[in-house]
Protein backbone atom coordinates (compact mmCIF):
# COMPACT_ATOMS: atom_id res chain seq x y z
CA UNK A 1 0.00 0.00 0.00
CA UNK A 2 2.93 2.20 -0.01
CA UNK A 3 2.79 3.62 -3.59
CA UNK A 4 -0.88 4.39 -2.80
CA UNK A 5 0.51 6.35 0.22
CA UNK A 6 2.15 8.12 -2.04
CA UNK A 7 0.07 8.77 -5.01
CA UNK A 8 -2.38 10.38 -1.87
CA UNK A 9 0.16 12.15 -0.65
CA UNK A 10 0.96 13.63 -3.77
CA UNK A 11 -3.07 14.59 -4.80
CA UNK A 12 -3.00 16.36 -1.47
CA UNK A 13 -0.61 18.12 -2.40
CA UNK A 14 -1.31 19.26 -5.27
CA UNK A 15 -4.72 20.18 -4.23
CA UNK A 16 -3.25 22.48 -2.08
CA UNK A 17 -1.29 24.43 -4.67
CA UNK A 18 -4.95 24.96 -6.61
CA UNK A 19 -6.19 26.42 -3.93
CA UNK A 20 -3.27 28.90 -3.41
CA UNK A 21 -3.66 29.43 -7.15
CA UNK A 22 -7.05 30.37 -6.68
CA UNK A 23 -6.99 32.27 -3.42
CA UNK A 24 -4.35 34.40 -6.18
CA UNK A 25 -6.93 34.78 -8.25
CA UNK A 26 -9.18 36.08 -5.47
CA UNK A 27 -6.69 38.42 -4.28
CA UNK A 28 -6.36 39.78 -8.12
CA UNK A 29 -9.76 40.44 -8.07
CA UNK A 30 -9.46 42.02 -4.94
CA UNK A 31 -6.76 44.44 -6.60
CA UNK A 32 -8.93 44.86 -9.79
CA UNK A 33 -11.84 46.08 -7.80
CA UNK A 34 -10.39 48.71 -6.16
CA UNK A 35 -8.75 50.31 -8.86
CA UNK A 36 -4.78 48.88 -8.23
CA UNK A 37 -4.51 46.94 -11.31
CA UNK A 38 -6.30 47.37 -14.53
CA UNK A 39 -8.29 45.21 -16.34
CA UNK A 40 -6.23 43.73 -18.68
CA UNK A 41 -3.24 43.15 -16.52
CA UNK A 42 -5.99 41.28 -14.24
CA UNK A 43 -6.62 39.38 -17.29
CA UNK A 44 -3.54 38.12 -18.16
CA UNK A 45 -2.22 37.38 -14.48
CA UNK A 46 -5.64 35.27 -14.41
CA UNK A 47 -5.20 33.43 -17.30
CA UNK A 48 -2.02 32.60 -16.05
CA UNK A 49 -3.25 31.11 -12.53
CA UNK A 50 -5.90 29.25 -14.13
CA UNK A 51 -3.35 27.56 -16.66
CA UNK A 52 -1.69 26.75 -13.52
CA UNK A 53 -4.67 25.15 -11.59
CA UNK A 54 -5.95 23.53 -14.68
CA UNK A 55 -2.44 21.96 -14.64
CA UNK A 56 -2.73 20.95 -11.22
CA UNK A 57 -6.18 19.26 -12.28
CA UNK A 58 -4.93 16.73 -14.82
CA UNK A 59 -2.26 15.86 -12.73
CA UNK A 60 -4.77 14.92 -10.16
CA UNK A 61 -6.63 12.83 -12.58
CA UNK A 62 -3.68 10.88 -13.87
CA UNK A 63 -2.57 10.17 -10.17
CA UNK A 64 -6.24 9.40 -9.21
CA UNK A 65 -6.04 7.06 -12.13
CA UNK A 66 -2.70 5.79 -11.10
CA UNK A 67 -4.24 4.73 -7.82
CA UNK A 68 -7.49 2.84 -9.15
CA UNK A 69 -5.52 1.27 -11.94
CA UNK A 70 -3.01 -0.10 -8.81
CA UNK A 71 -5.94 -1.44 -6.43
CA UNK A 72 -7.52 -3.54 -9.48
CA UNK A 73 -3.40 -4.91 -9.51
CA UNK A 74 -3.58 -5.49 -6.33
CA UNK A 75 -7.61 -6.85 -6.50
CA UNK A 76 -6.04 -9.91 -9.57
CA UNK A 77 -3.02 -10.63 -7.92
CA UNK A 78 -5.59 -11.34 -4.63
CA UNK A 79 -7.75 -13.62 -7.14
CA UNK A 80 -4.44 -15.47 -8.91
CA UNK A 81 -3.74 -16.27 -5.72
CA UNK A 82 -6.70 -17.20 -4.56
CA UNK A 83 -7.33 -19.61 -7.65
CA UNK A 84 -4.04 -21.12 -7.08
CA UNK A 85 -4.65 -22.25 -3.29
CA UNK A 86 -7.78 -23.85 -5.03
CA UNK A 87 -6.28 -25.43 -7.60
CA UNK A 88 -3.30 -26.77 -4.93
CA UNK A 89 -6.73 -27.51 -3.06
CA UNK A 90 -8.33 -29.89 -5.97
CA UNK A 91 -4.75 -31.61 -6.56
CA UNK A 92 -4.51 -32.38 -3.22
CA UNK A 93 -8.14 -33.64 -3.02
CA UNK A 94 -8.12 -36.10 -6.11
CA UNK A 95 -4.46 -37.36 -4.93
CA UNK A 96 -6.25 -38.67 -1.70
CA UNK A 97 -8.99 -40.18 -3.55
CA UNK A 98 -6.34 -41.85 -6.00
CA UNK A 99 -4.70 -43.58 -2.79
CA UNK A 100 -7.91 -44.44 -1.10
CA UNK A 101 -9.37 -46.01 -4.00
CA UNK A 102 -5.49 -47.89 -4.73
CA UNK A 103 -5.57 -48.86 -1.24
CA UNK A 104 -9.36 -50.53 -1.71
CA UNK A 105 -8.65 -52.07 -5.01
CA UNK A 106 -5.63 -53.55 -3.12
CA UNK A 107 -7.18 -54.84 -0.13
CA UNK A 108 -9.76 -56.07 -2.95
CA UNK A 109 -7.12 -57.79 -5.16
CA UNK A 110 -5.69 -59.24 -2.37
CA UNK A 111 -9.30 -60.78 -0.72
CA UNK A 112 -9.43 -62.18 -4.22
CA UNK A 113 -6.39 -64.05 -4.42
CA UNK A 114 -6.84 -65.24 -0.96
CA UNK A 115 -10.67 -66.92 -1.91
CA UNK A 116 -8.54 -68.33 -4.87
CA UNK A 117 -5.74 -70.21 -2.65
CA UNK A 118 -9.00 -71.09 -0.55
CA UNK A 119 -10.98 -72.77 -3.17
Amino acid sequence: MGFIDRLEKNIVKLEKKKEKEQTRIAQLEAKCENKKITKAEFNLKKRHHDERIHAYSARIRVLQGGIVREKQHIENKAEEKEKKKEEKEKKKEKKVKREKKEETDKKSSIESEEETKVQ
